[in-house]
């Protein structure tokens, strides 16, 4: 599903010079599908039932690794590995383990011809971006307090159902969380230091049975993550929650004010403490660069483009969401999975050490 919406995003960035000439998948009925959605672009798809063919190809010049979580890491370390540089933009998470998203770090540094990209695209939302810009430039003072809830549907049926089990996904706060985690450090500037978290599968895949196993991934959970300067954040994640006006709720509180952004409404509300209610300013967010909204309120077009430009600016502009975004995100979401197991504050430091 990721893979066709990264197809679709491509092709409207083709009049930056940008073609698909490759792809490669194991499950035939998704390989036919994107096979389908490349013709109807006119685009010539040359097709590979397994990712080393396709690097061995030389065919491309960037991949995109939008397969399932736990396929990660192999398919990573093969393209780092390639004598062939191939520049990586990664589906999030990054892998499913610590150790398996350090080993990816380890094995990217000894390759400066290659840049990676990790794909917590949240952060493009023009809502989620005008937030960032406000606290960012100081409207709010100092962060003392992120909170993001995400209430939404249960997770969408993929290919032989894997992404119903912790083993495959990395759990619900490494595979869905990662990205609010990114925000938070993002909005606060600082690193996390423990994380506690509590949360069940109450409600959602209780009555599915799959090679006679029931899903273990849970459908809700609160979150508490303190950072480094003392700025705390909190995740409140639902499920279960389809009768939601928005699907996502960021608020960042700061010494001097707050700011909030909603989405899918796309509005961002700022107010000091001084103005009080009556001073709060709504802003109706759009980015006009972006050619194709798609699943994401048109992130994934923006993390694109941006990565794009990246890309033709190596040696002198980094990616933005790099290899560190995408180990301390799922250590995080590690942390938070561990917290609920055996209820107590987790660390980062016992977590990075393993």
């Amino acid at each position: 599903m990721m893979g066709r919406e990264h197809l679709i995003n491509l092709y409207h960035l083709r009049d930056h010079g940008v073609s698909v000439v490759c792809a490669a998948d194991p499950h035939p009925t998704s390989l036919d599908s994107a096979l389908d959605l490349a013709h109807s672009f006119n685009w010539p798809l040359q097709v590979f039932s397994g990712h080393k063919e396709m690097l061995d190809s030389g065919l491309c010049d960037v991949v995109i690794v939008s397969s399932p979580n736990m396929t990660h890491y192999q398919i990573l370390m093969d393209i780092i590995a390639h004598p062939k540089p191939h520049h990586v933009l990664v589906e999030k998470p990054l892998c499913t383990t610590v150790p398996h998203c350090q080993q990816v770090v380890d094995a990217a540094k000894k390759r400066p011809d290659i840049m990676v990209q990790v794909g917590l695209e949240y952060r493009y939302m023009p809502p989620v971006a005008k937030l960032i810009e406000i606290v960012k430039g100081g409207e709010v003072g100092p962060i003392r307090m992120v909170a993001i809830r995400e209430h939404r549907f249960p997770f969408l049926v993929k290919v032989n159902n894997w992404n119903r089990f912790n083993a495959n996904s990395g759990g619900t706060l490494v595979e869905k969380c990662c990205h609010f985690f990114d925000l938070m450090r993002l909005i606060v500037g600082a690193n996390p230091v423990r994380v506690m978290a509590s949360g069940a599968m109450d409600v959602n895949h209780k009555n599915e049975v799959y090679d006679g196993k029931v899903p273990d991934i849970i459908d809700n959970a609160y979150a508490i993550v303190e950072f480094d300067n003392g700025s705390r954040g909190m995740l409140d994640l639902c499920m279960f929650a389809e009768g939601s006006k928005n699907e996502q709720e960021i608020s960042v509180v700061g010494d001097v004010g707050k700011g909030e952004a909603f989405v899918p409404e796309g509005i961002v509300r700022f107010g000091t403490r001084e103005a009080g209610r009556n001073g709060v300013q709504t802003i109706q967010t759009v980015d006009e660069r972006i050619k194709y909204d798609g699943l994401h309120h048109g992130s994934s077009f923006l993390e694109h483009l941006n990565f794009l430009h990246a890309i033709r600016n190596k040696g002198t502009q980094a990616p933005e969401v790099d290899l560190i975004d995408g180990l301390i995100s799922v250590t995080i979401g590690v942390a938070a999975q561990v917290s609920i197991e055996q209820g107590r504050f987790v660390t980062m430091e016992e977590v990075l050490k393993g």
